[in-house]
């Protein structure tokens, strides 16, 4: 029976292994890529360091560099999708190791980005707004707004602070307003701010349920605590005493003495709100808690009113 070495032997040695293994050997050597490796490692690889690795020099060859034969992270023909393979020398031997490559980079900076702010019951086409393409229309209101969002993001920029106070935005049911949150919520993520966007008269409903279930207290901190919060909707419908004074009034309260910017749109100016604010589920009258609320909504936002039509009918 014939060793497995001589077999071997016979194999390699067959022209058209021989002329395969040619071919291979000078694909490799041809690359600019192995050409500069061995040229910055010209005094420890020598004619047999290369023969020992041609294995290793092929797949780094074969592989896509700088995403120049993928489309995109999931046409990614790599080895290890989303990762390119870079010569390294090591004990005289070339070996590879893997870098992500530029699609996965930027794959990972957009998941990183999302991952900045959390939603609520937010609308999906609101939260992948642009503060670029808010339609600015034919209202001199929308350009205020859009501008006084633009200014708290140059003095983020200039400051590298977060500005102590956000905007009261008010107006018409469909004007944009939920829009422009979310729009500017994008803009911060991007700047690696990580924002909490509520969707109100869902949120205290969820609040409500959350005592049988004992996460309150989490649900409530994790809202007040956030590096930027908007709160979508605010005076939408009536609420109980408990809802404004113990779940708003603790997280405004508690913003305001931070210093933590807070955004909020509203249907309401500051006037109607706080009459909104002043009658409870039940009918009771509370002026000065209402009041008390109001002064920390001045204290933590900037009102700026934005006019238009509906849009949402078109």
């Amino acid at each position: 029976m014939e060793r497995i070495g001589n077999t071997l032997k016979r194999v390699i040695n067959s022209s058209d292994l021989a002329a395969r293994y040619e071919q291979v050997r000078n694909e490799v050597m041809e690359s600019p890529g192995v050409q500069k490796f061995i040229e910055e490692h010209s005094d420890e690889i020598d004619k047999s360091v290369v023969e020992k690795s041609l294995g290793k020099l092929f797949e780094y060859v074969s592989a896509s560099h700088k995403c120049d034969k993928c489309p995109n992270i999931n046409g990614c023909i790599n080895v290890m999708k989303g990762f390119e393979p870079k010569l390294i020398l090591t004990q005289g031997f070339i070996d590879i190791d893997y870098i992500k490559c530029p699609n996965k980079l930027i794959d990972d900076e957009s998941r990183n980005i999302a991952n900045m702010i959390d939603s609520m019951y937010m609308p999906k086409d609101v939260m992948d707004a642009r503060l670029p393409d808010v339609d600015l229309g034919h209202h001199t209101s929308r350009i205020v707004v859009v501008e006084e969002a633009w200014k708290f993001l140059n003095e983020l920029s200039s400051t590298n602070k977060l500005p102590e106070r956000g905007l009261y935005i008010h107006g018409p049911f469909g004007t944009g307003k939920s829009y422009v949150l979310g729009a500017l919520a994008n803009e911060l993520a991007n700047r690696h701010i990580r924002t909490v966007v509520v969707y109100i008269p869902e949120f205290l409903r969820e609040i409500k349920q959350s005592i049988q279930d004992q996460t309150l207290n989490e649900k409530i901190d994790f809202v007040k605590k956030a590096d930027v919060l908007m709160l979508d909707d605010f005076g939408a419908e009536s609420m109980s005493a408990w809802a404004r004074d113990e779940v708003l009034g603790t997280i405004l309260q508690y913003r305001m003495a931070e210093k933590l910017p807070t955004f909020f749109t509203s249907n309401l100016n500051h006037d109607e709100l706080e009459h909104h604010l002043t009658y409870t589920q039940r009918g009771e009258k509370e002026a000065v808690k209402a009041q008390r609320l109001m002064e920390r909504i001045k204290m933590i936002s900037k009102p700026v009113q934005l006019k238009g039509k509906n849009r949402r009918n078109g």
